[in-house]
């Protein structure tokens, strides 16, 4: 690589200054505004390193060993061609209880961490993980990256058995290293339990999300007309959400008409007709790789809409303005699904899947379901800088339409914020059925 190329000189682990040459060839990717005050994202990066390192120790290991590449980017900052390594597992991080934080990565992985001060170690020699790299030699493979992690175990935390918590690496993987003495445990709540509790620089990205996602809400709304399709209609949201510099959409659940009941049902080549609801929940990964989770509905004119849309949106209304009120720092689980909102007979039927979750960078834990005597319900309490979606679908079982919307918000000591603020359907909340 020539000079003119080497971006790790540029941009090395620990920053340097550059040299004039050096800032001669470099165009960087960032807003040139010295008069605004702007992320702190330096600070965001080691606020969420710190908060994972406590729960390292917190939750008894001794390492953890991280392949999400969204884990990854909480850790560190860094973006390597997330979708892709959500299935096909490249990059990997290892971070100690204490010592350094050491990634394995190729391009552009490996450039984007030699940026990042956030990283000790940047290594380019990543063992592949995945079938589609490894092939026949997976288990061969999965022995050499054991012997790798090994090395590193026994540098940065010492002889012996240790615990060490690892994601989605593949079976191989884990068994290697149970075969070399190390207890291996699921990295899954140290995550978690970092994750849930959002810096004020967090909640500024967050923001930007949603707003990128308010932005989408607006071009769908002002192109909806009798003829758009879904699938046209939800490009929108696809496009306001690449131009404002986001990641990608969790899903394409945007539904017109008939295909609102029940909910659920993905964005189709669907004619959208003159009085149908038209329903959606946005599902973003925005900038910084931030969530923006919110539901609206839609009432394509000409024409007002029905008493019964008006009653079914209504119904959702009341729910999601209720249920924010329960979002408060040391409200446990089980008081707030005994305290839920309870629709009337008839339109509470087929409640969405849980009743509030988290939210961070993406869909996160908690996940509150709607009663404590569900088989699958858990307990915990909320706590000051959690962010929770409150949840609401209301439809009649057989019913012809149905209505979701959800809201995102901000649990503080003084009680909940409402972060979304793309406004509700003034004529769906006419009261007069």
């Amino acid at each position: 690589m020539n000079d003119a190329m080497d971006y790790s000189r540029a941009f090395p682990a620990k920053p340097q200054p550059l040299t004039l040459e050096e800032a001669a060839r470099i165009t960087p990717p960032m807003q040139a505004v010295d008069t605004e005050g702007m992320i702190d994202v330096p600070r965001m990066r080691r606020y969420r390193q710190d908060r994972l390192r406590e729960q390292v120790v917190k939750q008894g290991f001794d390492a953890i060993i991280l392949v999400e590449p969204l884990s990854i980017r909480y850790a560190t900052g860094v973006r390597n061609c997330a979708l892709f390594q959500m299935h096909i597992q490249a990059g990997y991080l290892f971070i100690p209880a204490e010592g350094p934080v050491i990634h394995f990565d190729n391009a552009p992985g490996h450039t984007s961490g030699s940026q990042l001060e956030t990283i000790d170690e940047n290594r380019a020699d990543v063992l592949p993980l995945s079938y589609m790299f490894a092939g026949s030699r997976h288990q061969e493979w999965a022995s050499r990256w054991s012997e790798q992690m090994e090395d590193l175990i026994r540098i940065h935390c010492g002889q012996g058995r240790k615990r060490v918590g690892i994601e989605r690496s593949g079976f191989h993987s884990g068994q290697a290293l149970v075969a070399k003495g190390h207890e291996v445990g699921d990295a899954a709540p140290v995550l978690a339990m970092a994750r849930k509790i959002k810096s004020p620089e967090e909640i500024l990205a967050m923001n930007l999300t949603i707003a990128v996602a308010e932005d989408g809400m607006t071009r769908m709304r002002d192109s909806l007309r009798n003829g758009v399709t879904e699938q046209e209609l939800w490009a929108l949201m696809w496009s306001a959400l690449i131009e404002g510099g986001g990641e990608w959409l969790d899903y394409r659940l945007l539904a017109s008409g008939e295909r609102t009941n029940p909910w659920q049902q993905e964005a189709s080549s669907r004619m959208i007709r003159a009085g149908d609801l038209v329903v959606f929940d946005c599902g973003m990964v925005g900038p910084f790789s931030y969530g923006g989770d919110i539901s609206r509905a839609y009432h394509c004119g000409p024409g007002l809409p029905s008493d019964y849309q008006k009653k079914l949106y209504s119904i959702a209304h009341d729910e999601v303005m209720a249920n924010t009120q329960l979002v408060k720092a040391g409200a446990a689980f089980s008081d707030i699904a005994r305290s839920r909102y309870i629709p009337p007979a008839g339109f509470g039927d087929q409640l969405y899947p849980c009743m509030m979750h988290g939210i961070g960078m993406a869909d996160e834990w908690p996940a509150i379901l709607h009663s404590p005597d569900h088989s699958e319900f858990f307990d915990g309490e909320l706590e000051a800088g959690m962010v929770m979606c409150v949840e609401s679908y209301i439809g009649e079982v057989g019913g012809i339409e149905g209505v979701k919307l959800e809201d995102q918000v901000l649990v503080t000591d003084s009680g909940p914020i409402v972060l979304s603020r793309y406004p509700f359907e003034y004529s769906l909340l006419m009261r007069e059925f």
